[in-house]
């Protein structure tokens, strides 16, 4: 799964590693700065209408209206079960939307000691912006802030040994495809299948225990630390 992640640069600059070129005023060349991204926080988007590509501020974490009290908001969507969930149905096929970040934290459990875990930072070994995959309710009167899930898959190679789940992340050409209103539900869900980002483009270290409090949010949230175990 993913429960936090970093979003610390421009959108602009999101905007250029997509090869969007679509904003304009000085918002969008201010950092975001953003270490530690926690549920049910605002977080910056991208999702594309018939008309243009706009950057939105959603609300992480999403339940339909008639599940809306009965569970809390999922952050996360398998891959497995996305496209065919009637969880997800009311925004599967138009809710497609791209979270541009730096990189995302994982805990790896102790093997014995259940209370001691290892929080891990991955990022992409080329220190590019990566571009999530996920879905969402947009903003609206009525549906206020919206709300958003990330995509994730089962991990791959070395990335197992950190947790079992990883989000779904599209390279800028791909990820340019997955936002295409007109897309149709079996192409969107092949993207996600077959064109995710292998495990080997990625890399992974320790960072210190305290991303763990969300209240936490500085730089140095991403520097390595010492392994704990």
């Amino acid at each position: 799964m993913c429960g936090r992640f970093t979003q610390y640069r421009t959108v602009d600059e999101y905007a250029k590693a997509l090869q969007l070129g679509l904003l304009d005023g000085d918002w969008a060349k201010h950092l975001l700065e953003r270490y530690n991204v926690a549920p049910q926080s605002r977080v910056t988007l991208f999702h594309q209408d018939a008309l243009s590509i706009y950057a939105l501020h959603v609300r992480w974490g999403y339940a339909p209206h008639w599940a809306d009290g009965k569970r809390p908001p999922a952050i996360n969507a398998r891959i497995e079960t996305a496209s065919t969930s009637r969880f997800w149905g009311a925004i599967w096929k138009k809710g497609r939307v791209l979270v541009p970040s730096d990189g995302w934290y994982e805990w790896k459990k102790h093997p014995t000691d259940k209370k001691l875990k290892q929080p891990y930072l991955i990022r992409l070994k080329s220190r590019e912006p990566m571009f999530f995959a996920a879905i969402a309710e947009l903003p609206s009167p009525e549906h206020e802030g919206g709300g958003f899930a990330l995509i994730t898959a089962a991990s791959e190679e070395g990335m197992v040994d950190i947790h079992d789940r990883r989000p779904v992340v599209l390279r800028p050409d791909v990820a340019r495809e997955w936002l295409q209103p007109g897309l149709l539900s079996e192409h969107a869900e092949d993207l996600l299948r077959h064109h995710d980002t292998p495990a080997d483009e990625f890399e992974w270290f320790a960072v210190d225990k305290s991303v763990g409090n969300n209240r936490n949010n500085g730089a140095e949230l991403i520097l390595p630390k010492t392994l704990i175990f």
